[in-house]
């Protein structure tokens, strides 16, 4: 493995129009088709820099950012191998960073193990415990707080064996030590709002809750272990705020002229730094440093523009919900998750099936897919337990909080009486 502590030197790699032609020729091989690689490379070259090479002259890394690059890349690596240990300045580092004043919230980032990256930073009107309740309690799932961005997230322990998040973090004292959790998730995502792929991958992922010169912290590691699956076609159906996808379980991408691309994420890292508000108003601070490479053929399509637009989808999902007074109470959340885990294996796939073929129907009607493909067997074959109620989960919030859901029309999801 690269050291994780030195940047790429971006300026002997291949520039992308070599790279594409080189792909393009890959599949091309013959001479006597050589006319038609060409005409191809162009087709691909002109589309692509449409879709994916869009300015990013407005970003800057600005002074200093080395040293807050080294030490987000050390506690990757303290994520990557926890035998490394925790090196606490290099979070205080990263603490004071996000709480500190800047000109910009939003830039590229250098690219570390030949993976672009980008800084974004945001606040929710929340106070911590409560962002706590809902977004790392293991009776909360991470979809109810990340719809637009997981449409299920299975966390496992460091060894792969079942365990589960806490139930409910207690703060760190003044002068406490560190609370660190180390473990493994499994991630689906959803449509990519301009290609439509989604993946499944698998992280490594480490937790950190400190005490921050009186400040409650959370720092979250990600490393993803290695490439993804091929890229699915999926559909948004609607408006990507209304969380409702149309997963195909086929490989391509939703968007015309590249239905044949068979793309991965090659490799993905984070840090994620949630401090609470010293004082009024109350709220989160988030500054997250994140890093992806994706594309086909090798190839990484990926631009710091790319993760922006991604974090911002996050971040104005995430915030809509948790700043949200229609947004049921933890315990109430609890409560809907535990009368679905308690569910039969017969009644839980049995609702699951039912959400399946509503998204289908939604799916036909929006004209995101032929009819015959609507009669294909639905099957469910590899669907834990675990997807199945974070998807019926996600169902639930929609209701929740008023929003629409082919639920209403074909299943019963809520427990009567509700508690």
């Amino acid at each position: 493995m690269p050291d994780i502590h030195n940047f790429v030197d971006t300026s002997r790699r291949p520039s992308y129009a070599s790279k594409i032609k080189k792909g393009v020729e890959n599949v091309f091989c013959m001479k006597k088709y050589k006319y038609l690689q060409y005409i191809i490379f162009l087709i691909l070259l002109l589309s692509l820099s449409f879709f994916f090479f869009r300015p990013v002259a407005a970003l800057s890394s600005g002074d200093g950012q080395k040293s807050i690059n080294d030490a987000a890349m050390r506690l990757v690596r303290f994520c990557i191998d926890p035998k490394t240990g925790l090196d606490e300045q290099s979070v205080a580092t990263l603490v004071d960073y996000v709480l500190g004043p800047k000109q910009q919230k939003e830039y590229a980032l250098p690219n570390s193990l030949e993976c672009p990256g980008a800084y974004y930073e945001f606040d929710t009107k929340i106070t911590f415990p409560r962002f706590m309740e809902y977004s790392y309690s293991s009776l909360v799932p991470s979809v109810v707080t990340r719809p637009s961005s997981l449409r299920y997230s299975l966390w496992r322990g460091p060894r792969g064996e079942i365990q589960k998040l806490p139930n409910r973090w207690k703060p760190v004292p003044t002068g406490g030590n560190p609370v660190v959790l180390h473990g493994l998730q499994h991630d689906s995502n959803t449509p990519d709002l301009t290609t439509g792929v989604y993946y499944e991958y698998d992280l490594k992922r480490t937790l950190i809750l400190l005490n921050h010169r009186g400040r409650q912290v959370l720092v979250s590691v990600s490393k993803q272990t290695s490439p993804s699956n091929v890229g699915e076609k999926g559909f948004i159906l609607g408006n990507d705020s209304d969380w409702h996808y149309y997963y195909s379980g086929k490989p391509g991408s939703a968007k015309a002229g590249l239905g044949w691309v068979k793309s991965y994420i090659y490799d993905y890292f984070s840090v994620g730094v949630y401090v609470e508000s010293g004082s009024a108003p109350v709220m989160v601070k988030t500054g997250v440093f994140q890093w992806i490479r994706a594309g086909w053929s090798g190839i990484n399509f990926v631009q710091p523009k790319h993760i922006i637009d991604g974090q911002k989808r996050f971040a104005r999902n995430s915030r809509g919900i948790l700043e949200s007074p229609r947004l049921p109470a933890p315990n109430q959340m609890a409560s809907v998750y535990q009368w679905l885990s308690n569910m039969s294996a017969g009644d839980l796939t049995s609702k699951y099936a039912a959400l399946q073929q509503a998204k289908r129907a939604s799916a036909v009607q929006t004209g995101k897919i032929s009819r015959s493909e609507a009669g294909e067997p639905l099957s469910l074959t590899g669907t834990s337990k675990e997807q199945m109620i974070e998807e019926l989960m996600l169902e639930y919030l929609k209701l929740a909080l008023g929003k629409q859901t082919p639920v209403g029309r074909y299943l019963s999801l809520l427990p009567t009486p509700l508690s």
